[in-house]
């Protein structure tokens, strides 16, 4: 059983009401995307902890409606964002606690990570489009190198002005936690396209200082 701290530690259903912007809910407005807002992004990054130490080699963790088009069916970045980025600052910053106090952090790699950007400014709405240029991520753990911002933007946050890294790079790095590049050549039946991703992926160097 898990110690109630803990689940309390974790718990982000108190930052807000996702009733709230289900159908009928004072913030709802006819946007049929926001019925997908949830509160529990908390117990969902506790069952990954669990599912982890259980053995478990791969989670993923999904939280919904961050496409802030304001469009009639997503939300508004200023309305949303507030409260799904409290929430993922609550939730992420309780994992990486849980992780450490348990002797995990070195074993565990947390990765957030999005298909995309959202554009620099703001439209005429108020909303962001997509934006294929740039996107954050975030990696914390994995016996990686912590503690740095890599790479850099232009004012508008639009433009990388330093080396860019793509799906490709963050996937060689992802793999090469898990497996020995050189080695992985020589084990039999792995798929042509995993092998090469270990391989012949360059990961993000900064991570591996």
């Amino acid at each position: 059983n898990e110690d109630p701290k803990t689940v309390a530690k974790y718990d982000t259903s108190h930052l807000f009401d996702m009733h709230d912007w289900h159908k009928g809910g004072r913030l709802y407005e006819n946007k049929v995307n926001q019925s997908r807002i949830t509160n529990l992004l908390g117990k969902q990054l506790l069952l990954a902890r669990r599912l982890c130490e259980a053995g478990c080699g791969f989670v993923t963790v999904h939280d919904a409606c961050w496409d802030f088009h304001n469009d009639g069916n997503n939300p508004s970045h200023a309305k949303a964002m507030p409260v799904l980025g409290a929430q993922v600052d609550h939730a992420v910053a309780a994992f990486l606690e849980d992780v450490h106090q348990r002797g995990l952090a070195d074993d565990i790699l947390l990765v957030i990570s999005s298909e995309m950007g959202r554009s620099p400014g703001k439209q005429s709405n108020g909303g962001t489009g997509h934006w294929a240029r740039l996107t954050p991520l975030l990696v914390a753990g994995g016996g990686l190198n912590m503690g740095q911002i890599i790479g850099k933007t232009d004012a508008n946050g639009g433009e990388a002005t330093t080396k860019l890294y793509g799906p490709e790079h963050l996937n060689a790095t992802i793999m090469q936690t898990l497996f020995d590049g050189p080695e992985a050549r020589l084990v039999s039946g792995l798929p042509t396209e995993l092998v090469e991703t270990i391989a012949d992926g360059e990961p993000i160097s900064e991570l591996h200082g």
